[in-house]
């Protein structure tokens, strides 16, 4: 049996024969992991228990309905960042919330939206002006983003809502100029999300900016929502701060809380399969064509940008490669790992926690297939749940006759 790595990324393989599971599957692919699903939504749960707050799954991360029968069971709902998810939460979610917020509607979706959406979060003064008034008659709770300008985030500034020019939520400044009290009659609820990835330390910043901005609306709102970014299911994750900073807040302001993060409820839990297509060299420089692509079935990796964890990855290994896949794009490079034995082609490789930001996110550049999704259950038994092929690259592109 091969010896498994202990990163969390890996925790769902521990103790299994890597070949025994995925050697007789079509590479590139997507497995994932039921069980840790299911332990991450326990987590959640056991916020949820603990705070009586509401967590709901945010779809941007992890959108495979096939699995939101199971996190029902433990979360309240879905939130969107437009139609069609709003669409999918409440088609596949139908017991739970749906929310949505979205940084400008249209008028020609909005209707529809209506017809799924429980809560609607607008994103600027001028937008809670058109479609306000029309959603309240529907029902509906209305909420409004805001921007504490509190950024807590050195890394990822693509993924920062403070940054400076950020085109996210209501500062205190436009909140002065452009609100009324006709306006916030019809608000339920504020909305703000400023982080990523990050741990309940930088949620209280964010919380005491919050305060100080608004805390003479907060007394008049019905519900807060804290957004995403909650690294709740990681390791190091400090729930305890968290449970104190939601009841502080239901308790100070009388009102519910809401949180919506993503990764926490599919952290580690999904892997990507490839395999080693040919091995080059450039120099000094031993490189690996796999046949999966950053750029199409990881695109974070490039966009974050960042690297991602390898199964039997060594960090003192013998052996060397850059890593990069079958695309003609320069850039569609995963990155350098190294390793105790040589490569060879035809080898698998594992990269872990790619059931985030992953399938939601790929795309066929360069007529690259997706890869096929498979579910490796509670009895780590592997299944196909998802087929790709030629049509699925085809009708994205013209009249499919």
């Amino acid at each position: 049996m091969e010896k498994i790595c202990t990163h969390p990324a890996f925790e769902g393989l521990i103790d299994k024969s890597v070949t025994e599971l995925f050697s007789k599957i079509k590479t590139p692919c997507y497995v994932i992991d039921e069980k840790m699903l299911l332990k991450n939504a326990k987590i959640l749960s056991s916020i949820m228990k603990h705070t009586d707050c509401k967590i709901l799954l945010a779809q941007k991360a992890f959108s495979n309905y096939d699995f939101y029968p199971l996190l029902s069971q433990y979360i309240s709902g879905t939130e969107a960042s437009g139609l069609y998810e709003t669409r999918l939460g409440a088609e596949e979610m139908p017991d739970g919330e749906v929310h949505v917020f979205c940084a400008a509607y249209r008028d020609d979706e909005f209707d529809e939206i209506l017809k799924y959406a429980d809560h609607i979060v607008f994103n600027s003064v001028n937008q809670l002006k058109t479609f306000g008034k029309k959603a309240k008659e529907k029902g509906k709770s209305i909420g409004i983003r805001i921007n504490p300008e509190c950024s807590t985030q050195e890394s990822h500034e693509i993924y920062d809502p403070c940054a400076l020019g950020s085109r996210l939520g209501v500062t205190r400044k436009i909140w002065e100029k452009e609100m009324n009290p006709d306006l916030i009659s019809l608000l339920d609820g504020l909305h703000f999300h400023t982080l990523c990835e990050q741990n309940s330390d930088a949620l209280e910043i964010t919380l005491n900016a919050v305060e100080e901005k608004f805390s003479d609306v907060l007394p008049q709102m019905k519900w807060l929502n804290m957004g995403g970014g909650h690294h709740i299911t990681k390791n190091d994750y400090d729930d305890l701060r968290l449970e104190r900073l939601i009841t502080y807040a239901k308790e100070k302001w009388e009102l519910c809380v809401y949180l919506e993060p993503g990764e926490a409820v599919a952290l580690n839990a999904g892997y990507l399969v490839s395999q080693v297509l040919d091995i080059i060299e450039n120099g000094n420089t031993k490189i690996a064509i796999l046949d999966t692509s950053a750029a199409c079935h990881m695109p974070d990796v490039i966009e974050m940008p960042y690297t991602p964890q390898l199964l039997n990855a060594s960090e003192n290994g013998k052996y060397t490669y850059r890593l990069g896949g079958p695309t003609c794009l320069s850039g569609d490079l995963i990155g350098e790992y190294s390793f105790n034995n040589r490569l060879e082609i035809g080898d698998l490789l594992i990269f872990g926690d790619m059931a985030i930001y992953t399938m939601c996110k790929n795309n066929t550049f360069n007529g690259m297939p997706l890869p096929d999704i498979y579910k490796m259950d509670i009895n780590d038994s592997v299944s196909k749940i998802s087929n790709f092929g030629y049509d699925d690259f085809k009708m994205r592109l013209g009249s499919n006759k």
